[in-house]
């Protein structure tokens, strides 16, 4: 359960809850997880909240400082997705600390977080596992808007699909049309073109990382075009038999290694928990950690800590006293010592 502690703000003495801080559970965990895999392990998590992003890829340098350069790393991964060329930077990062790579993908390792498993030699799949398109979605400055005033992420597979309905009606229909004109009463030109460029950026981060490992370039642009355009939903799942059927090296999770895997990921769920803090019905404070990364002897975590007010004339949600930061945390002198770790 997420601990309370007391604190002074604008609302007055009030308990805010904070998420727990797990440790000497994690670490424990690793240090069994590590006797059955081949190769340093280190752990790499984001919640439902966090995501894959560039300051990720400094944080997960600060743990492959600490281990040094390794023959082989064995890197578990439980994300929805983030930044591609983030994805990119930390396969890079990866690749330079050690000669061979392993994924352990026990969960969802879902669209740039699949794209980060493609930098591996082999990539560890179980029962509960799986890997997703990577096609591209993009929420533009000048996106449609939703009910709440909020911008809208416009998919680029959507935008095709729509763009061949149209055509194919017109063709039955004996006539002409140029969809555009319709399509960008609804969707901004500029939108449209940005979702081009970034489907093309998404093709070249897919091939580009491959391309650690994978020598055959015809191979490794099949597998890229089939994950950005093969399949008619971003969280369509791809289990280790379809991984296999695309070209993948996918190899089973022992029973054994996979419990113990799942018993991390809810250790790691447990402190991702969101803890909020009502004030009144337009105020609240929020507190999550939503990025872990951990090697042995050190964690590195993300914690989300600001307050939220609602704007009733603009109907939304806005940040107020963001105390957001990155941490670092360890062991020392018998007591568990948690400093900001600072990234800019």
């Amino acid at each position: 359960m997420a601990r309370r502690i007391q604190t002074r703000s604008r609302r007055g003495r009030v308990r805010i809850k904070t998420p727990p801080l797990l440790l000497d559970r994690t670490q424990e965990l690793l240090a069994r997880i590590q006797k059955r895999v081949d190769g340093t392990l280190i752990t790499y998590w984001t919640s439902t909240s966090g995501s894959v992003c560039d300051n990720d890829v400094m944080a997960l340098h600060e743990i492959l400082r600490v281990l040094g350069h390794q023959e082989r790393l064995t890197l578990f991964v439980k994300s929805d997705g983030g930044n591609g060329m983030s994805a990119l930077r930390l396969v890079h990062l990866l690749r330079r600390h050690a000669r061979r790579l392993t994924v352990l993908a026990p969960l969802n390792c879902a669209s740039a977080a699949t794209m980060l498993a493609l930098g591996a030699d082999t990539i560890a799949m179980g029962p509960l596992s799986y890997l997703t398109a990577v096609d591209t979605s993009l929420e533009h400055d000048l996106s449609p808007l939703d009910h709440t005033n909020n911008l809208v992420p416009v998919s680029n597979d959507e935008v095709e699909r729509i763009i061949r309905l149209w055509k194919e009606t017109a063709a039955r229909q004996g006539g002409s049309i140029n969809p555009y004109q319709e399509l960008y009463k609804y969707v901004h030109p500029l939108v449209i073109g940005a979702l081009d460029r970034s489907s093309s950026l998404s093709l070249m981060l897919c091939r580009e990382i491959l391309g650690y490992h994978m020598r055959d370039r015809k191979k490794a642009e099949r597998i890229a075009r089939q994950l950005n355009s093969a399949y008619p939903a971003h969280q369509y799942p791809i289990t280790s038999r379809e991984a296999r059927r695309l070209g993948l090296n996918v190899q089973d999770l022992g029973p054994a290694l996979d419990e113990l895997l799942q018993e991390l990921n809810l250790a790691y769920s447990e402190m991702g928990q969101r803890a909020i803090t009502d004030y009144d019905e337009q105020n609240h404070h929020d507190n999550e950690i939503t990025n872990i990364i951990e090697g042995k002897g050190l964690q590195i975590l993300y914690q989300v800590e600001k307050d939220w007010h609602y704007r009733k004339e603009e109907r939304r949600w806005v940040p107020l006293n963001d105390l957001s930061a990155w941490y670092r945390c360890r062991r020392k002198n018998g007591r568990i010592m948690k400093n900001k770790f600072h990234i800019r």
